[in-house]
């Protein structure tokens, strides 16, 4: 790589740490910090199952001119405190965004927070773009932790106006990137999903070419046969599959490989981001699909009617606070407790059926059913609600006749 020189007047940041991950834009904004601050640069990259060679990355990091490079192993800490209180919570943006990159934001600009402190750093540095939802989800995150910390966000500073003119960039100083003039997608994988914004996508006429899926079979050529899958809960969480247990990383490793295989988790969506505009997203999620319609299957048996109405009404509010970025904020944390508090009795085992893209629940039982047979069959010897129903239904229908 062709060296730089640190830009005049520019001298305030002696060392900055960057939330890195080997693309085109973290790739260029090393380079770009030395450029214009004359700073030293940590490369900070978050192993969240990107199912990437991370010795690579960082290798590639040192070769672009970060003068250190820290990999944190961050999977299961994403899973069981990440996801796992979002699925608990069935959180869903807007009707169908799983929240895979929002939730994965947080994570990753709290442990940057800490190699920050650790490295006596006095700036933190992100490459999310100034119209994205990501620039707020960081720093957002940043600020909550330490208030007095110093961001550099490139994308609201520098010349560029795309990603062409980075790989312009990038070329003139000899840094590698995978990025092409005639291919610019904007992607992002984690243990959660993978996510495809940029190129043909910004038409939400254009569907998306098949070639660009990772995780996911088409359905068109999934199985002819369905696959069953039993998962088993314990207060909220998933625990097992097909009765053997595994850690929570695991746990949805497993499941994105079932249900990806048969097509599972595609969502194409245009979405209101937080700045103000719409964005058009397609997302991968296999293994997300199949837990929230299996926790929602063994809420169905376990969870009181009124329960389960007061929580699916602050839903939308919960996800949009996800999606937004205040993941470290008191009414997050508040809304939590109540949506975990309702999931103690939330234990059992659902039956899946996996097949052409679908996901079926054809079974759900639990220790702490609240469906009583004796109740609700048809057959003689039910306990009779009939004596009640009369009186029932004239009350509720007086302000109706009035």
């Amino acid at each position: 790589m062709n060296k730089v020189a640190a830009a005049p007047g520019k001298k305030s940041i002696n060392k900055v740490v960057l939330a890195y991950s080997g693309g085109l834009d973290t790739s260029v904004i090393i380079t770009w910090l030395k450029e214009h601050y004359g700073c030293k640069v940590v490369a900070f990259c978050a192993d969240l199952g990107q199912k990437e060679d991370l010795k690579a990355v960082a290798e590639k990091a040192k070769k672009t001119g970060a003068d250190k490079v820290v990999v944190t192993d961050l999977r299961e800490i994403f899973a069981k405190e990440y996801l796992y209180p979002m699925l608990r919570a069935n959180a869903i943006y807007e009707g169908q965004y799983l929240l895979g990159t929002s939730i994965a934001r947080p994570l990753i600009a709290k442990a940057q927070m800490e190699v920050a402190k650790k490295e006596k750093a006095d700036a933190v540095s992100h490459g999310a773009t100034g119209k994205g939802n990501d620039q707020v989800r960081f720093e957002l995150t940043y600020l909550a932790i330490d208030p007095t910390i110093k961001i550099i966000a490139p994308w609201r500073e520098w010349e560029f106006q795309s990603r062409s003119d980075l790989i312009a960039y990038a070329a003139k100083y000899g840094i590698p990137v995978t990025a092409t003039a005639d291919k610019p997608y904007s992607i992002d994988r984690n243990l959660f999903h993978t996510s495809y914004e940029g190129g043909i996508l910004e038409d939400p006429w254009m569907a998306p070419p098949e070639t660009m899926f990772t995780q996911t079979t088409s359905p068109q050529k999934a199985p002819a046969t369905p696959t069953t899958v039993e998962i088993g809960y314990q207060s909220g969480n998933p625990v097992s599959i097909n009765g053997n247990k595994y850690s929570p990383a695991y746990l949805i490793e497993e499941l994105n490989r079932m249900g990806g295989a048969h097509g599972v988790g595609r969502v194409d969506l245009v979405e209101n981001r937080a700045v103000g505009i719409k964005s058009r997203g397609v997302y991968e999620t296999p293994g997300g699909t199949l837990l929230h319609a299996a926790h929602r299957a063994i809420e169905s048996l376990t969870l009181d009617r009124e329960v389960l109405r007061l929580r699916d009404g602050l839903i939308p509010y919960y996800a949009s606070l996800i999606y937004n970025g205040y993941w470290f904020s008191p009414e997050r944390e508040l809304v939590q407790k109540l949506f975990d508090g309702a999931q103690e009795n939330v234990t059992g085992t659902v039956r899946l059926q996996l097949f052409k893209g679908n996901v079926t629940v054809v079974g759900r039982k639990s220790p702490h059913s609240l469906y009583k047979k004796e109740m609700s069959t048809f057959e003689k010897g039910a306990l009779s609600l009939q004596n009640y129903a009369e009186g029932f239904i004239k009350i509720n229908a007086l302000r109706l006749k009035v």
